[in-house]
């Protein structure tokens, strides 16, 4: 690094600061070449960048424009505000976690379940078949995934790093960023397509490609989760199941999210989207009230409630999200393609041929993305 010459007039304090942080930004930028940049610190791309470290790749660095990684996995304070479950069949994922060493647990499900159809109505109580396959959770919150895949390589992740452009120079990819430019000869992008639109192109790439992306709806870019904290699960000592599925009213989906040792108790669930026009306070007594119909007045008694409002995500949704309440179609074969003559590719549970959406999608895409960097014939 540099010195400050004697012969340079005073420096306020803060003026040296932002020195220091240009100099050392500029330094770092005229040194960061490297053959693999990734674009996203989410599930896929996190997948990518430790399949190819345990291939003994170190050559890579990832971008993340928040100041942690996970994408839309994230656990605050035990809860699960973001992607939460997996199933038996969700192959790569279970696979992922076995590899990692972590475990998972079945989702509770015993006792009454709850459907609200009609706030004028009585619910419906009904048993869920719990000889059926559950659906699962990661121990210690979903975030332990994300924790265990970045700990080899967190020196190669750049937080707060918001990608703007990303153009091709012939011979090298450049991507600008807020923290300056860095180059690299392939780049992966795993940003949910609606956002990886509005970063500029040079040369933009195919209008089909744009027009792909403009229609691929982000899951879970419009949802609110919320996640309430209590003493004790006192609903299972009620004979409930925490299950509450809502038709109508403020709650969409509730669950119990009791810890897989017994030792933390929560609720969590989607709110209604209806509530996003009201205020927080409003929104959250509104809320407590739809679950007090439900489970009693024990329900006021939680210890801790936060919400995470997706929609509201800068990094995650964008103005144009729309409500979607059907799965969406996803894995459109053309983000397969590879542009910028072979050396930009997308990747992220959106482009996933299968299980799109979800973890599963987002690990096989992140793998399927590995391998194809480490292709010969396109790693030239």
């Amino acid at each position: 690094m540099a010195i400050i010459s004697c012969a340079f007039e005073p420096f306020s304090g803060l003026a040296v600061l932002r020195w220091l942080v240009d100099t050392i930004l500029q330094q770092r930028n005229m040194t960061n070449n490297n053959k693999y940049t990734i674009i996203g610190a989410g599930l896929s791309g996190l997948v990518t960048a430790y399949q190819l470290f345990k291939a003994g790749e170190k050559d890579f660095i990832i971008l993340e424009a928040r100041d942690r990684i996970g994408g839309r996995i994230y656990s605050s304070n035990g809860i699960d505000l973001g992607a939460t479950w997996l199933q038996y069949f969700h192959r790569d994922l279970n696979n992922l976690l076995k590899e990692l060493g972590l475990q998972k647990f079945e989702q509770f499900r015993k006792g009454t379940s709850t459907l609200v159809y009609d706030e004028r109505a009585i619910p419906h109580n009904f048993e869920i078949n719990t000889q059926e396959p559950a659906a699962h959770r990661v121990e210690g919150g979903t975030s332990a995934l994300i924790e265990a895949l970045a700990a080899p390589f967190q020196d190669k992740i750049f937080l707060n790093t918001q990608v703007q452009h990303i153009s091709d120079n012939g011979q090298q990819v450049l991507v600008g960023s807020n923290n300056g430019q860095f180059s690299a000869k392939k780049v992966v992008v795993t940003l949910p397509p609606k956002l990886a639109k509005q970063l500029q192109y040079e040369p933009p790439l195919p209008d089909a490609l744009y027009q792909a992306m403009s229609g691929t709806h982000t899951w879970m870019g419009n949802a609110i989760k919320v996640g309430i904290e209590f003493n004790s699960s006192f609903w299972k000592t009620q004979g409930h199941s925490g299950t509450l599925i809502g038709q109508v009213g403020p709650i969409k989906e509730l669950y119990d999210h009791t810890n897989a040792d017994n030792t933390r108790f929560a609720l969590m669930g989607f709110v209604n989207e209806n509530l996003r026009k009201l205020q927080p306070s409003d929104r959250k007594e509104y809320l407590f009230n739809g679950i007090e119909n439900v489970l009693g007045k024990e329900v006021r008694n939680y210890t801790n409630y936060q919400e995470k409002d997706w929609a509201q995500d800068l990094y995650t949704s964008t103005a144009t999200q729309e409500s979607n309440y059907q799965h969406p179609n996803y894995g459109n074969p053309i983000f397969q393609a590879l542009q910028m003559n072979g050396k930009l590719l997308f990747s992220g549970t959106e482009t996933a041929a299968n299980y799109g959406g979800y973890m599963e999608g987002a690990v096989s895409s992140g793998l399927q993305t590995a391998r194809r960097l480490q292709q010969k014939e396109w790693n030239r």
